[in-house]
């Protein structure tokens, strides 16, 4: 049977949820705007600016009008097309209708959405600051009024811009004192000038004028401000930037070769800048969320923070120091076991060089004032390295990725850890063109034996619950699942 087709013979969505103790919580839902709406009230709410904010007020490149040879000639990847359900009207339209979507909810098996934008995204990548500002301020205001009769059964999250730390603090305070808003998706990998771009350096642009900068490390700015404002404003950071369309992303024809992939190497980059740039150290009790990647790439980022620091932490970096070579050993060895000229070389370089080999950049420290790679994350043992990432990092899956198990899999994953797993249906997106069959999908690792029903839990309820109430324990008062949440809680 054709994947897109609903097959009648598998048990339904609300079968499932019948057969469940608890509710669920979907982590990632989209909600489709419609435009000529939203635009009237950005602009009676925030005049041009926000307005064009939404519409877009920068350059657009024409890239699906240049074709595939025009694409190739410039660099640019493929955007994609046909990318929102059309066929399934229903479906299009409980996208687009909160109320509609209310009613349908039983069908879906979900208690509880918390709903994303697919055109707001667009607000907080605007260059211009005014711009910008406005439009992120006039879309939540317009969200919250939206959504506001459905916050039993979901709730639409604010857009943090965060080109700077003010603006991302004024407006998590604007959303919470205001608007009382409570999920929040953050803007992530701001595109920055390099300074030598700038002034004209040739060499800049061909290595690459912009640079991409996610927060934790190598910032220009300080954000430890915005985190701060997370913690005493109740905010749990989420990140949903695309990678299509950067480095090896690029195809000018083949939308999937860019499209696979692509949130997961952002939200590595997010989630790996966090933690090396000691954001959960100084901040334990922050929680971020990343998503539509998986947990695939998550315990493999796990796995490699351990492996790299066994290797590169400062002490077995003494290892590679090239001062602690012997010089003079070498040289014996090489009289007894190299080339005949081996030992005579040898013995005309200066240790200096010497020390260099064969590669002198393997020699030079690169200017570093320290060496450690993991210094701010304060690392004394592995474990310290679990304690930083598991319990701070969740990570949203789509309900038919199989690697979903992999969050489970406490054989594998250091320290029989469990990684932070999300239900995220994303309805309203081209990848669900039957909205109840998105539960079904998920539960099918269940019924495969790759997924326990506890862990099935974990993933749909549990872990969805624990994430939203972390810095905000009242997220679910008032809500359909808010008993079910507290007795989990206590």
């Amino acid at each position: 049977m054709n994947a897109v087709e609903p097959d009648e013979s598998k048990t339904s969505a609300a079968e499932i949820r019948g057969l469940l103790s608890h509710p669920i919580i979907d982590s990632d839902a989209h909600w489709l705007e419609f435009g000529p709406m939203v635009q009237r009230r950005m602009y009676e709410i925030g005049g041009e600016k926000a307005l064009e904010g939404f519409t877009g007020n920068q350059e657009i490149v024409p890239l699906q009008e240049m074709g595939p040879t025009g694409r190739a000639h410039m660099g640019y990847g493929h955007p994609g097309f046909w990318m929102l359900p059309m066929k399934n009207t229903r479906d299009r339209a409980t996208a687009m209708m909160p109320k509609l979507l209310s009613e349908r909810m039983d069908e879906f098996g979900l208690d509880f959405c918390v709903m994303y934008p697919t055109g707001g995204f667009a607000t907080m990548m605007q260059a211009d600051d005014e711009v910008r500002r406005a439009a992120s301020r006039a879309f939540n205001i317009f969200s919250a009024e939206f959504f506001g009769d459905y916050s039993n059964v979901m709730t639409p999250v604010a857009l943090i811009p965060m080109h700077t730390p003010d603006e991302a603090i004024d407006e998590i305070v604007f959303i919470r004192e205001k608007l009382g808003l409570k999920a929040c998706l953050f803007n992530g990998m701001i595109p920055r000038a390099v300074p030598a771009a700038e002034t004209g350096n040739h060499k800049a642009h061909r290595l690459g004028s912009v640079t991409y900068d996610v927060f934790g490390i190598d910032s220009p700015y300080d954000y430890d401000p915005v985190w701060q404002a997370c913690i005493e404003y109740g905010v749990s950071p989420t990140f949903h930037s695309g990678g299509r369309g950067y480095a090896l992303r690029r195809s000018p024809t083949n939308f999937t070769y860019n499209h696979i992939g692509h949130f997961a190497s952002t939200a590595e980059a997010i989630c790996k800048s966090m933690f090396l740039g000691g954001v959960t150290r100084r901040f334990p009790d922050i929680r971020m969320g990343f998503l539509e990647g998986g947990a695939a790439w998550a315990c493999q980022l796990f796995v490699d923070l351990i492996e790299h620091w066994e290797k590169r932490n400062r002490v077995a970096l003494e290892f590679n120091d090239p001062a602690t070579l012997d010089h003079q050993l070498m040289i014996e060895l090489a009289h007894r076991f190299g080339p005949d000229d081996m030992a005579e070389l040898m013995s005309d370089l200066d240790n200096a060089l010497f020390a260099a080999l064969n590669s002198a950049a393997s020699t030079h420290d690169g200017g570093q004032a320290e060496l450690d790679d993991y210094a701010p994350c304060g690392i004394q043992t592995e474990e310290d390295i679990a304690d930083l990432f598991v319990p701070n990092f969740y990570f949203g899956c789509e309900a038919d990725d199989r690697m979903n198990a992999a969050a489970f899999n406490t054989d594998v994953n250091p320290f029989q850890s469990r990684i932070n797993a999300l239900f995220s249906s994303d309805i309203g997106h081209f990848d669900v063109v039957h909205m109840d069959r998105v539960l079904p999908h998920a539960w099918e690792l269940v019924e495969d034996g790759v997924m326990s029903r506890d862990e099935f839990r974990e993933f749909t309820f549990a872990n969805p619950a624990k994430f939203w109430t972390a810095n905000a324990p009242d997220f679910f008062t008032g809500t359909k699942v808010e008993r079910a949440v507290a007795e989990l809680l206590t």
